[in-house]
């Protein structure tokens, strides 16, 4: 009620509904005015109340469609974005045991190991596995969630957060990885290829942020920014409003 109050007389300084138009975050933007208002109540008042859950329950069974709204979106999200993070992670791991430049046959270790090219696809496959598995983890996560009402508050969330940005480490990990190897291979024959090399590898890096940033940073604003719950600053704006 506070929050449909606050939109009916168009209290515009205060962040009052998300940006994100999804119903995972719009259902935590309900739950941070449902946390406020219940604060902003003085414990003698609230233990007055002769069933102290009364409220929750009004409100959960009010929002249970959109709960479940939220819930199909992040199960979605999460095994889409699994799915490719299983695939890098895969590539990355089957890299790992095929140096480019072959291997010594006695010793078994690489020819161009005092190379930098070999040692960026290295390190980039390295970081770039540690990415993918962690993102499959967080989305793993997601999937085996309970999925109560409280989950939406910050939980889900920053996990759907933090995994979107593995995921977006690890295809990065990997491109540099792949332009390391193709370096290494045409680098003697064609010198000039490192350049569109570069170049063609960080065209699939941008169409990921172009695509996919401005729903990522609309969601940590959600999360970190100030529509997140802070009930002494939202009464206090609201008392200078009036």
């Amino acid at each position: 009620m506070a929050m449909i109050l606050a939109v009916a007389n168009s209290v515009a300084h205060l962040d009052i509904l998300t940006d994100v138009a999804v119903a995972a975050f719009q259902m935590q933007s309900e739950l941070e005015w449902f946390k406020a208002v219940e604060s902003w109540i003085i414990p003698d008042v609230r233990t007055f109340i002769s069933d102290s859950k009364k409220y929750w329950k009004i409100f959960v069974s009010e929002h249970e469609e959109l709960r479940k709204n939220g819930e199909k979106w992040m199960k979605d999200t999460a095994n889409s974005c699994m799915l490719v993070s299983t695939l890098i992670g895969t590539v990355l791991f089957a890299a790992a045991f095929t140096m480019p430049g072959d291997n010594n046959g006695i010793t078994g270790v690489p020819l161009l190991l005092g190379q930098d090219s070999l040692l960026l696809f290295a390190i980039s496959d390295g970081l770039g596995l540690f990415s993918s598995v962690t993102a499959i983890l967080l989305f793993l996560a997601i999937l085996t969630s309970r999925y109560e009402m409280q989950d939406f508050l910050e939980s889900l969330p920053k996990r759907i957060i933090f995994g979107l940005c593995f995921l977006f480490l690890s295809l990065a990990f990997m491109l540099v990885a792949f332009a390391a190897t193709l370096t290494i291979v045409l680098n003697k024959r064609l010198e000039w290829v490192v350049i569109p090399i570069t170049l063609l590898a960080s065209l699939p890096v941008a169409l990921f942020v172009v695509l996919q940033l401005p729903l990522l940073f609309l969601m940590f604003k959600s999360t970190y920014g100030r529509s997140i719950f802070r009930a002494e600053s939202i009464w206090m704006e609201s008392n200078i409003l009036k």
